[in-house]
């Protein structure tokens, strides 16, 4: 189960192996802000509270835009950051604006 929290609609779905955070959220409707889809502009900033183990480690883009900091307290770019397995996956978007 995923389940994102938009600014104004929280979904609880079934997660496609692959798929990023942020093509979770544009698929089904949740409010999720982004200006880019290349990990430059971080609007899809999100924080993972559970089920970090589930997803794709830190793309460089990440590791390039996020401080180590972020990452370690469960920040990811939902653009970059794709699905790789079955589980529990809660995600909250928390842009810097």
């Amino acid at each position: 189960m995923l389940e994102l929290k938009g600014r104004k609609v929280h979904k609880s779905i079934e997660p496609e192996l692959g798929l990023t955070l942020l093509d979770h959220a544009l698929k089904n409707e949740v409010d999720w802000g982004f200006s880019c889809v290349r990990g430059t502009c971080a609007r899809c900033r999100c924080l993972v509270s559970e089920g970090m183990e589930h997803l794709a480690p830190p793309t460089e883009e990440e590791e390039d835009r996020l401080e180590p900091e972020e990452l370690e307290r469960g920040f990811r770019l939902g653009c970059q950051a794709a699905v790789r397995q079955a589980g529990a996956i809660v995600v909250l978007h928390k842009p810097y604006f």
